[in-house]
């Protein structure tokens, strides 16, 4: 009730006058693209969302920056079975969960991320779309998250002229200028360029989030059925880890000195960092043969340097009581005051370099009067190499009121211990095939397998080669108009890179899922779908208690994850905007009984909006959003019965004026400024969630 009951006001209140006509196209757009474009997403191949076996969300842009997305994981923020920002706002990666499982991300369909802190965050503003797969997706795009994979959309040059420059100011000092330009340059060359450049801070003291982001492109059509596009990128961030990492005693658990500020910094005010420069190069292209075959071809480079230096306290080695201070003898003892704690210093330099391509050729053909194919063949191939330099240093630190001159900053750069942490490099070479069978004009039918070899190698650990073979089966027919059953069948692999604590090669992750579901569209701009799904997973890593450190991790037996999803996109009579999701997820390390952590078993959220005319040149949009996330308990050896992260509600809302050209949007999330945490694990620490954040933009489109 108290996540229906706010919005049900929204919605009352959207639905009492009449909307602009050209304010509500917009609405209705935002909608029906989302729909169009799904089918896209799934399959390879340009086919409806009502055609294809499996739940695909399309989150247009226009659509996530009036929810105020500022991350990619905040573009996640409406959709059923997705949980974003499992740890809170992290100013170093975007992390998501989908059906309880991590979700890997892609760009243009290959693969973006290729390991942890060695890139830095990719930016919402040059992407038109993003797309969230529900369900294993490795038989189409290699290896992958067995819950699903997020694929974001760069923004391509358009014939039409457009564009838009617009400045924005914050909370948290927050200052930004961005540019998004597009349009033709000769009579078969089209351009684009999208550019922000960003001065901020961050919920957390002492930590900037800085950004200048340059993303040029052209297309070159040099016939009706040819496109040639390349894409450019050139980032460069200034920040650090809004993450800190704070004890449990003193956040959710009380302690006698009182509860620790959820802004505090706990590092070297200078020292600490996330700095990164991204490089990237890509290139589509497309030729149609006619109507009956299409060739595709990606290929993309990254180039990727990132110095990440941090502190985090000793939140592990006792998280029932981690104060402790030196006595006279320099022997740590017990404080009791609760303040002193001990504080490592972890510092490292990393270097990325990705090479990918994917490349496909669609056919169409009949094989009968009745009987419709869309056969897809493709070969896909990846590169990854990622070095790393770390060191790593201990202090101690009263956490209440830190003494930041008193801390080392190691003259600038590593600690002194730094040595080489990590050289792996990991190939994959994947072949696959699709075939799209329409029967009827009413049953759909999808098959397909893929091939993988992996090999990967790391002065960590020998060689390996590793080979997987993934299916993937599915069917959905029309019953009655717009009324759609279907059932799938789905498979996953994904290969992880270094060692177990028992010092063993982790072996690759893989699965499978049933899923059966319902699509209902009773007209372009509407879908609704309810699913229900069940997944086993083999050889997931998770968190060693036998060994005493905290960061170690084992493989367990198997998982299974299982649940039920509902998704309701549409435009309402008034043409208001409405989106409405629910899920319920039980993710369990087999024989254990338990909820994986940070993985909660029941989400929500309602989002509204609606234009308004105010005159013949002026128009209103408002909009209201509520996120419901349910509790969650993580389990560990100084916590068997488990430590409960309670569920929290959050309110979100936008309003924009326009008129003629100009805009002025006014964005606004957790907007009654909810305190929370997002996850507080057992192995001793605690992730404080999302404060309020407000901004204003003023535009100019072109």
């Amino acid at each position: 009730m108290r996540v229906i009951k706010p919005l049900l006001l929204s919605v009352t209140m959207l639905a009492g006058t009449p909307a602009l006509a050209q304010s509500a196209d917009r609405d209705a757009d935002i909608v029906v693209t989302g729909q169009a474009r799904a089918g896209n997403a799934a399959t390879k191949t340009d086919t409806p969302a009502i055609q294809v076996p499996q739940p695909v969300t399309i989150i247009p842009a226009e659509l996530y920056q009036a929810q105020g997305a500022v991350s990619i994981s905040d573009t996640l923020n409406y959709v059923a079975g997705v949980q974003s920002n499992p740890y809170g706002p992290d100013s170093r990666v975007d992390s998501a969960t989908i059906r309880g499982l991590t979700a890997l991300q892609f760009r243009d369909g290959m693969r973006d991320i290729y390991s942890f802190y060695a890139s830095i965050r990719a930016d919402p503003y040059n992407f038109d779309s993003v797309q969230v797969l529900r369900g294993p997706s490795s038989m189409l795009f290699g290896q992958g998250s067995l819950g699903g994979l997020i694929n974001l959309n760069s923004k391509l040059p358009s014939a039409a002229p457009a564009g838009e420059i617009a400045v924005r100011y914050g909370s948290f000092d927050r200052k930004e200028v961005l540019a998004d330009l597009t349009g033709p340059i000769a009579s078969n060359l089209t351009g684009r360029i999208v550019a922000r450049v960003r001065d901020a801070g961050t919920q957390t003291d002492h930590v900037p989030d800085d950004r200048v982001m340059i993303a040029p492109s052209l297309t070159w059509s040099p016939g009706a059925d040819t496109d040639l596009t390349l894409l450019g990128l050139y980032q460069e961030d200034d920040g650090g880890s809004t993450a800190q990492f704070l004890p449990l005693v003193g956040t959710i658990l009380p302690n006698s000195a009182g509860k620790i500020p959820s802004d505090r910094f706990v590092g070297k005010p200078g020292w600490d960092r996330y700095d990164g420069r991204l490089l990237q190069g890509t290139a589509l292209l497309t030729h149609r043969f006619g109507e009956t075959a299409k060739l595709s071809m990606k290929a993309r480079y990254i180039d990727s340097d990132l110095t990440y230096l941090t502190h985090y306290p000793d939140s592990y080695s006792n998280p029932t009581n981690p104060y402790v201070e030196l006595d006279a003898t320099g022997t740590p003892v017990s404080d009791p005051d609760g303040r002193s704690i001990g504080l490592y210093a972890d510092g490292s330099k990393a270097r990325m370099e990705v090479f990918s391509t994917d490349n496909n050729v669609t056919l169409n053909f009949r094989t009968g009067a009745a009987i419709q194919h869309v056969v897809l063949g493709g070969v896909d191939y990846s590169r990854s190499h990622v070095r790393k330099v770390a060191g790593f240093g201990f202090e101690y630190v009263d956490i209440y009121d830190p003494d930041y001159a008193a801390l080392s900053d190691y003259g600038g750069g590593l600690p002194e211990s730094a040595v080489p942490s990590e050289d792996t490099e990991q190939t994959q070479l994947g072949f696959y095939v699709q075939d799209q069978m329409r029967l009827w004009d009413r049953v759909s039918v999808v098959v397909g397998a893929r091939r993988d070899r992996v090999t990967s190698q790391s002065f960590a650990a020998d060689r390996t080669v590793q080979h997987a073979t993934t299916f993937r089966a599915g069917v959905i027919g029309e019953i009655v108009p717009g009324l759609s059953p279907f059932f799938s069948y789905t498979e996953s692999f994904e290969p992880i890179a270094g060692t177990a604590s028992n010092g063993n090669p982790f072996l690759p992750k893989a699965g499978h899922q049933y899923e059966a579901g319902l699509k209902y569209q009773p007209n372009d701009a509407s879908m609704v779908s309810v699913t229900g799904y069940r997944i086993k997973e083999t050889n997931r890593p998770v968190d060693d208690p036998t060994t005493a450190d905290p960061f170690d991790q084992r493989q367990a037996g198997s998982l299974t994850s299982k649940g039920v999803e509902f998704e309701a996109r549409t435009l309402l009579p008034g043409q208001v905007q409405l989106i409405a999701n629910y899920s319920y997820n039980e993710a369990e390390i087999d024989g254990t009984n338990q909820q994986l952590e940070n993985v909660p078993k029941h989400n929500a959220s309602l989002w509204a909006a609606r234009s308004f005319a105010l005159t013949d040149d002026v128009s209103l949009r408002i909009g209201s959003g509520v996120r419901y996330s349910g509790k969650n308990r993580s389990y560990g050896p100084a916590f068997p019965d488990g430590i409960v992260t309670p569920d929290y509600t959050l309110v979100d809302g936008f309003a924009e004026v326009r008129w003629q050209r100009w805009g002025l949007a006014i964005n606004a999330t957790n907007m009654l400024g909810k305190d929370y945490y997002s996850a507080c694990l057992a192995r001793g620490d605690c992730f404080v969630g999302a404060e309020r954040n407000v901004f204003g933009t003023l535009s100019y489109r072109l």
